[in-house]
């Protein structure tokens, strides 16, 4: 009974589904899993999943780089190069969101903890999650960060946080009702919480369809379209207040998903189908590989 059932849609609460397409894991172990659509929402989940003991092997690779800091290979190398970049802008984010030039932040999902490290240097009070003990223990001893297991969540303070953040976290979550609960408790009145997932109504996810890099299955649970959050949010009593681009996202995603395709010339047709991504986006943000939606209560 290890497979993680799902008998209600999350975002609206119906219970009946539709096949939509069955992806193949190529990081780790090659198995396929089945995403599934919400007929009343159209909201898509993968159906066939691990439950939270047995999903722990499916992030057991080098190449899972959240959980790691390797930069072997193209890829790999273009992210960390990336993420030097998106800290910056994470930070400033932030701190538009909510005014102000510091205060006491929670990361969910803190991974080896460089945004975390970042928010330090800028003077906020840090805190942050993470399920990984290798990924804590990085954190610990290159930055100094003291990081929790995800149970503590519910054990902080009330409206202890100005602003609660999810890097591409909440699609790996088994139980998003209840941290979405977590979070609105933890909040202060003003405080901020801010989102980011891959986006499923993408033009880079419709074009790769069954390669596209980011469902990531069996990793991520949960495939939220910009109305799909935003109804997601409400239900927990948030509202949404604005939504911004991950531009790289676009690039980085499609040449992932080259490499799935073992495509020839994977270098040149990645950046292609990665700048018309970019070029959608600018058009309208729900179009973006991946979207940040920043919610207030």
């Amino acid at each position: 009974m290890s497979v993680f059932n799902i008998n209600q849609c999350p975002v609206c609460g119906n219970n009946n589904f539709k096949p939509f397409i069955t992806c193949t894991d190529f990081f780790v172990s090659g198995e396929q899993f089945e995403i599934k659509e919400c007929t009343g929402c159209g909201f898509k989940f993968t159906a066939n999943a691990k439950n939270e003991e047995t999903i722990g092997r499916y992030y057991q690779s080098e190449e899972y780089i959240s959980h790691s800091n390797t930069s072997k290979g193209l890829v790999n190398s273009v992210y960390h190069r990336v993420r030097n970049y998106m800290l910056g802008r994470k930070y400033r984010l932030v701190e538009k969101a909510k005014s102000t030039k510091a205060g006491h932040i929670l990361d969910v999902g803190a991974g080896t903890g460089f945004f975390l490290n970042e928010m330090k240097k800028h003077g906020w009070q840090v805190a942050g999650t993470e399920k990984s003990a290798d990924a804590r223990a990085f954190a610990k001893k290159e930055f100094g960060l003291e990081m929790d297991e995800p149970e503590q969540l519910f054990s902080f303070e009330k409206e202890s946080f100005d602003a609660i953040t999810l890097w591409h976290v909440l699609e790996h979550i088994h139980r998003p009702d209840e941290n979405m609960e977590a979070f609105s408790r933890l909040l202060k009145p003003e405080g901020k919480l801010i989102i980011a997932v891959p986006n499923p109504t993408s033009y880079d996810a419709r074009h790769y369809k069954q390669y596209w890099a980011a469902w990531d299955v069996p990793r991520h649970l949960w495939h939220f379209g910009p109305g799909q959050m935003k109804l997601f949010g409400e239900k927990h009593g948030f509202r949404l207040k604005s939504l911004h681009t991950m531009p790289f996202d676009s690039f980085y995603v499609s040449l992932l998903s080259e490499k799935y395709k073992k495509s020839i010339l994977p270098l040149f047709k990645g950046l292609m189908h990665g700048k018309i991504s970019w070029l959608k986006s600018l058009e309208d943000k729900k179009r973006c590989s991946s979207v940040i939606y920043i919610f207030e209560k």
